[in-house]
């Protein structure tokens, strides 16, 4: 009778993917995933039993895997293909960052990486690194940022409607499609419990804190919403995760979860929400205060936001489809005003004791890559801490209403981001070049597209 061969365990590994891997005793492959600058997991599977070499000398991944467009291709503007022969670089594992894959048929693990430079130093447009640099800045100041993430997406069938558009998916529990907006309906949960206990289940055996989910404001809409936590880029890494357990499961399931920022014109668009506070070396919250009377440091931050927001505008809004979110009554801000429990403005205080204070920030889509929404929301904060930039007053009641409504564009957020000193100074000339390019690459392919639309408009009326 053949006996099973023994695993031997990576000798490198850290304590918590040591622990990572006891708890899937059975694992049979691994998933190395190396996030992109949109946010899109690229990478390689190997066998458990290649886990030594990879700890111990990392493995090899084409550069221009870090700013690929988001069809996939080499943009070589960037300097990163041709130009250097598309060179291989050093991909070496997050620490603690191994989670076991559970929807798996197979046992199955996955794991963080992050990509070296020529020289062994870690690569400044990394998305993660690009983050970690702004938490440095922090860190020598003696603060911690305290961050959660909420993500929204859409269930849609895996089946178009006849006009090729995506449609929510049919109710098993009253065999038809859900066409009405039920914000927060506790039937639209129940309905789609399979998925939602599913999701929950994976959360938990990856250890995301995953604590809410709520039925959202269109048919097949929902939210799913992260806890704090005082590790930024750990609290990224479970929404990476997260992000991934859910459209993954949603497949299985037999439906189609989608993050785009605005997939149907006429519905609710899906964004990131990234609630943000800040540490002293006491372990104080320096935003703790009352609406009544806000004090310096939460106003200051709120600030630096207002003046950065334009600047970071790609960051919060990388894609085309992006903009189509930024529409008036839709719950999506047009302009930078802040305000107490106030879902019209752009930065939001949500309804809390003095002690749990922060700032909600609702510009970014649900389709931007949140190591750079994260990055580019406490880089604005930090900005506006260092030089006391003032906010003006706080919004009451409808922002869209008291305010200069604003229409965002793609190719004037390119455009800014490209000749934004904030950008250079904050996340380094290399990422602005290289980011600035990418997203360069695919207006001008995009806008080379004929659209159905225009066929609509024009073939036969001109």
């Amino acid at each position: 009778m053949p006996t099973k061969t023994a695993i031997i365990m990576p000798a490198s590994l850290s304590p918590e993917d040591l622990l990572a891997l006891q708890q899937t005793p059975d694992c049979e492959l691994v998933d190395l995933i190396l996030p992109d600058m949109n946010g899109l997991l690229r990478g390689k599977r190997v066998t458990r039993d290649a886990l030594e070499k990879v700890y111990a000398d990392g493995i090899c991944l084409p550069m221009s895997l870090i700013a690929t467009d988001i069809t996939g291709n080499t943009v070589e503007e960037t300097g990163l293909g041709y130009d250097i022969g598309d060179e291989d670089r050093i991909c070496r594992p997050v620490p603690g960052s191994l989670r076991p894959v559970p929807w798996s048929p197979r046992p199955m693990a996955q794991l963080l990486l992050s990509m070296e430079d020529a020289n062994g130093g870690t690569f400044e447009a990394n998305p993660r690194e690009v983050l970690k640099r702004v938490l440095d800045r922090y860190t020598a100041r003696g603060l911690k940022p305290v961050v959660a993430v909420e993500l929204e997406f859409y269930l849609f069938d895996r089946l178009p409607d006849a006009h090729g558009r995506p449609q929510p998916p049919v109710n098993a529990h009253t065999g038809a499609r859900n066409t009405s907006t039920q914000v927060y309906y506790i039937e639209d949960l129940n309905d789609f419990h399979d998925f939602i206990d599913a999701v929950s289940c994976a959360c938990k055996a990856q250890g995301i804190p995953a604590d809410t989910a709520v039925a959202e404001y269109a048919p097949g809409q929902f939210e799913i919403n992260l806890k704090h936590r005082d590790d930024a880029l750990l609290a990224c890494d479970d929404a990476i995760y997260l992000k991934r357990a859910i459209k993954a499961i949603a497949q299985k399931q037999g439906l189609q979860a989608s993050f785009m920022a605005k997939p149907l014109s006429d519905q609710a668009g899906s964004g990131l929400h990234i609630h943000a506070s800040v540490l002293d070396a006491n372990g104080d919250n320096i935003f703790a205060c009352s609406p009544d009377a806000p004090n310096d440091a939460l106003k200051h931050a709120i600030g630096g936001l207002q003046r950065s927001a334009q600047d970071c505008l790609l960051l919060f809004a990388p894609n085309a489809n992006s903009y189509r979110r930024f529409v008036l009554n839709a719950f999506v801000p047009l302009n930078e005003v802040w305000g107490f429990n106030n879902r019209t403005v752009a930065m939001r205080i949500p309804h809390s004791d003095e002690k749990n204070t922060r700032i909600e920030h609702r510009i970014a889509g649900a389709d931007a890559n949140v190591y750079l929404a994260t990055a580019a929301v406490l880089a604005g904060m930090l900005d506006g801490i260092e030089h006391g930039y003032d906010p003006g007053a706080p919004v009451v009641g409808n922002a869209y209403e008291q305010t200069e409504i604003r229409t965002p564009y793609w190719r004037d957020s390119i455009r800014d981001f490209m000749a934004s000193d904030f950008i250079a100074a904050q996340f380094g000339e290399t990422f602005r070049h290289i980011y600035g390019q990418q997203k360069l690459k695919e207006l001008h392919s995009f806008y080379r597209e004929v659209t159905t639309l225009e066929y609509d408009w024009y073939l036969r009326s001109v």
